[in-house]
């Protein structure tokens, strides 16, 4: 028998027994594994496990649903991006942001990777198509954590978490303009609304909500959520409902975005942190870290439907649609 008949014999069933991965595919970071899952939303399997770098926490795709690029924080210890194929579902050389350390926040837009580096207290884009960071603009805000980029790209939001800020950025006529808004104490997650009028910032540490007109670019109300250890802020596609995780308490909070109020309070475990919102707006899908699974949200009902296994610590969460 040829050699080459041998190792196709060998190979075979390692490839009878592999899942593809679906057309629409949940992502799940696992950070104590240092993996990223690869979810079937029909079944809540992992179909695949593919090495995510060290400490990951947030994970975007790109829009063609084929690449995934995951953030390697490390609070500054790290400086990389992993880049995952996820047809083949194996990783890729990652990025390396040289001197913009403490990568968190992602948002892939416009063709290209948008990226905090807390460290540095900067923001930047990265060009997969070049290979290159093609653009980095400093916040002079420490802890500079999450970041939303507009569809226009003349657009962004941060929060600043140490500095109780968030950070409109704009694009003017010769530059690019920053207007700092004191918000709370802890600001980390946060939204912009659906129809761009808002963003919702939650404050971890106050305990509290800051809604920040985008038009005037000030805050136009804080909210008394009780809400101490939130993470992150989630509005429904609808822009009707806002969810908030925390890692401080057992409980999903869930607020009426039109009235302001708390409409209820889901028991999802110890804790909670990533949440992603199925494209259909059908669900919600929160990472539960110190229990180490992903609990399903009945948008409708507003109960919690189901559980299911990612990995140890699940953080990140993104959605990949392939196109």
């Amino acid at each position: 028998m040829k050699t080459g008949i041998i190792s196709a014999l060998l190979i075979a069933p390692a490839l009878l027994g592999a899942e593809r991965t679906p057309k629409t595919a949940l992502l799940v970071l696992a950070k104590t594994d240092r993996t990223l899952a690869i979810v079937d939303p029909a079944t809540r399997r992992a179909v695949a496990r593919v090495p995510s770098g060290p400490d990951p926490h947030e994970v975007v795709a790109s829009t063609d649903g084929k690449l995934a690029f995951i953030s390697n924080y490390g609070g500054g210890a790290y400086n990389t991006i992993t880049v995952v194929d996820l047809i083949a579902q194996k990783a890729l050389p990652p990025i390396d942001l040289g001197a913009l350390r403490g990568p968190h926040g992602l948002m892939f837009a416009g063709g290209k990777v948008w990226f905090t580096a807390e460290a540095a207290k900067a923001i930047g884009s990265y060009d997969p198509s070049t290979a290159k960071i093609d653009w980095v603009l400093g916040t002079g805000q420490n802890r500079t954590h999450m970041i939303y980029v507009l569809d226009d790209l003349k657009r962004m939001i941060t929060s600043n978490v140490s500095s109780a800020t968030m950070t409109l950025v704009e694009k003017g006529p010769r530059d690019w303009e920053e207007t700092v808004i004191q918000v709370g104490r802890g600001a980390e997650g946060f939204d912009l609304s659906p129809d761009h009028k808002e963003i919702w910032a939650a404050n971890a540490q106050d305990g509290t909500i800051s809604v920040v007109d985008m038009e005037t670019k000030k805050v136009s109300a804080t909210l008394d959520a009780n809400v101490r250890g939130a993470n992150r802020l989630k509005f429904t596609p609808d822009g009707k409902l806002a969810l908030v995780s925390s890692l401080g308490g057992p409980d999903l909070a869930i607020f009426d975005a039109a009235t302001r109020k708390e409409v209820k309070r889901i028991k999802v475990g110890r804790g909670a942190a990533g949440i992603q919102m199925e494209p259909d707006g059908s669900r919600a899908y929160v990472a539960c870290t110190p229990d180490n699974y992903v609990v399903v949200i009945d948008l409708k009902s507003l109960q919690l439907t189901d559980k299911f296994d990612a990995g140890k610590q699940p953080d990140g969460l993104a959605w990949a649609v392939r196109r």
